[in-house]
This record gives structure tokens, C-alpha cells and sequence, in this order.
């Protein structure tokens, strides 16, 4: 499922900051750059890196980071949970809003994976992560009659496509975490579509690459190994994943980052909408390989979700989807690569 949207489109519907860009990128007197730039600032909690090759573009890397940053920019005040001024957060608080092109997309592409996953994948589970302590609020350890209580009031089976929810009585929160990095990237990638850039690495936290890198090769990434506390991506490497030029979303997720333990059990962030808790099996992490960030991202989570032998049978089943299983098999870190995961040097 290809969602990566001309930038036009974007344009279209939002924004004078991008306008704004556009107006600069097409000064007469702006000296394009040659060659590899890299691109890097701050998004959604972290930092970000796009590395794109110049040959053949109009704009400088000046300009195109401006268009860069604005479009990060726009991500942050529609689908942030942190920002309190997002249209996303003042939707979580009852605040009638007119939800932009952004929050528009999302919201649709999230309920096709609801429906895709059969309720394994729901943005509308908020509250869920929420009482679990990986929400936007710190509550831990809930009891099993809060856990049923706010599982009855959560789910996309309860909000129609219109955003509204089916029960007046209830008032849904949304959560995009699941999608919205992947999502960034795709849009970053768009937009450099856009300028005819075609070769790019854009990583906002998640990956999509097209292309060739610096060196004349596909990119590589790197799959950290899911050990608890390896909280430096590249830092201790399981294996390096090989790409062969097309354009692909590149996402790994996993339990050894986000966690917590109390009492001697570890709660992993990981939460089944279908259940309300957290999962508790022996896959470490899954890293997907997809036309797009945005499919990638969704379907790692949802490898995590189900676990590792319905992650396999997932995976296998795509035509255009790679997958790469890290799990823990009695003590052992074991892995499993789908049959087109290209691992470099083998």
C-alpha cells in the first residue's frame, strides 16, 4: 500500500508556511547545491536526519530543510499528544475541532489497519496506554475492573469516519504513536519527491530510503539487538538489513526501550487493544520492510502484537512486505528473516 502523497496535495490544503517554502525554493537567484547534504533538527521528542542527494536539483539544502522543518512543524500541531495546542490533543479533550488534511489521512489510514488487524492495531485505544503508564499520563498497574472499565469505552468500532463517536454517552481519545513516525517520513520523502531528489534517507525516528548512498550503493540500516537497556540506536548492532535501490520504509519495533518492571515482571509498552494489557511473549522485536514508513511502521507493531509465530505467518503472507524477527528462544536471542530480507554479507 503505496501512501506516500505529492507534496501538491499538501499544499493544497495547508499551508501558508509551506507556500512560503515553495516561494523560496523558486527564487531566481537561489545557487542550487551539488551532490549528498544532511539535513538534521529536532522532531517529535528527538532529532531527525534526511540525507538526500543534490545532483539534478533545483533547491539548496537551505531551502529544502525550511520546507523540511515546516512540514515537521505541521506534523507536531495536528498529531501530537504533547502539545497541548494540537488539534489531536484538543480533540482528546472534548474541544470541537476541524481537523486538517494531515489529521484527516491518518485518521483513515489508522482505521484501515484497525480493520486490516482485526482491532489488533486501534488509535482509539488511548486510554489503554494511558492507565498502563505509556500514554500521555504516568498511571501504572491498573486493577482488572479499571483495565475492563476503559477497554468498554475504547476501540474504532465506536468512532464512525466522520470522527464522531458512534455512543454519546463515551468521549474517544486517539493515539497515532503506532503510525505517525512512519507517516513523517513518508511526507518528508514526498516532498523531496517533489524536487526530483532520488536518492534520500530520511529518518524521523523511523526510515524510509530510496535510492543509492554517498558511496554509490543501496543504503544499509542497521537492526540494534533487543537487549533491556540498549538505548543507543546503532550502538550494538544484531544485523545490517541491505536495500536494492526502491524506495522502502524500514521500521523495527520492539519491548527493550520502553518499559517498566514492578514487583518482578516487566510491563512491557506493547499493549493489545483486543485484551487491554500488555503482550507477554517471547518476540524481542520486528523489524518490516515496506513500500512505504507509514505500512512498515504498522506492521512491526502489529508483528509485537500477535507475536512470533502469527508474525511469521503474517509476514510471509505479504507479497511486498520483509520481515526480520528477533526472539527470545530459552534463554537465546534467535533470529528469523523472511526470504527476500537482505542481509548484508549474506
Amino acid at each position: 500500500m503505496i501512501i506516500i502523497a505529492e507534496m501538491n496535495r499538501l499544499f493544497n490544503t495547508i499551508s501558508v508556511i509551506l507556500a512560503l517554502a515553495a516561494l523560496l525554493v523558486s527564487c531566481p537567484s537561489c545557487a542550487p547545491d551539488k551532490g549528498y547534504v544532511v539535513l538534521t533538527g529536532y522532531a517529535q521528542g528527538g532529532t531527525y536526519s534526511v540525507k538526500l542527494n543534490l545532483k539534478g536539483v533545483t533547491a539548496s539544502h537551505k531551502e529544502i530543510q525550511t520546507g523540511v522543518d515546516s512540514i515537521l512543524t505541521l506534523i507536531d500541531t495536528t498529531l501530537s499528544g504533547y502539545n497541548k495546542g494540537s488539534q489531536l490533543s484538543r480533540f482528546n479533550a472534548g474541544v470541537p475541532v476541524r481537523p486538517n488534511a494531515v489529521f484527516k489521512e491518518i485518521f483513515s489510514l489508522s482505521r484501515e489497519f484497525y480493520h486490516e488487524t482485526g482491532g489488533a492495531l486501534d488509535v482509539a485505544a488511548a486510554p489503554l496506554f494511558d492507565i498502563w503508564g505509556f500514554g500521555f499520563t504516568s498511571d501504572k498497574l491498573p486493577s482488572a475492573r479499571i483495565v475492563d472499565s476503559v477497554r468498554a469505552v475504547c476501540g474504532m468500532d465506536k468512532i464512525g469516519e466522520d470522527m464522531v463517536p458512534s455512543r454519546p454517552d463515551i468521549r474517544l481519545k486517539l493515539n497515532f504513536n503506532a503510525i505517525a513516525q512512519g507517516y513523517t517520513s513518508d511526507k518528508i520523502a514526498g516532498y523531496l519527491h517533489s524536487f526530483g531528489v532520488k536518492d534520500m534517507l530520511v529518518d524521523i525516528g523511523e526510515i524510509y530510503c530510496e535510492g543509492l548512498n554517498p558511496k554509490g550503493l543501496p543504503w544499509s540500516i542497521g537492526i540494534d539487538r533487543p537487549f533491556d537497556g540498549n538505548m543507543t540506536p546503532g550502538a550494538d548492532l544484531d544485523g545490517i538489513w541491505r536495500g536494492d535501490g526502491r524506495g522502502r520504509g524500514v521500521v523495527t519495533s520492539g519491548n527493550y526501550r520502553k518499559y517498566y518492571e514492578k514487583d518482578g515482571r516487566k510491563y512491557s509498552h506493547t499493549i493489545d487493544p483486543r485484551t487491554g494489557y500488555p503482550v507477554d511473549h517471547n518476540l524481542l522485536s520486528a523489524t518490516i520492510v515496506a513500500a512505504d514508513a507509514t505500512t512498515a511502521d504498522a506492521y512491526a507493531t502489529y508483528c509485537m502484537v500477535i507475536g512470533l509465530e502469527a508474525a511469521r505467518e503474517f509476514i510471509n503472507s505479504k507479497e511486498d512486505v520483509e520481515g526480520y524477527l528477533i526472539y527470545d528462544d530459552g534463554g537465546n536471542m534467535t533470529e528469523w528473516a523472511s526470504s527476500g530480507f537482505k542481509l548484508a554479507g549474506k
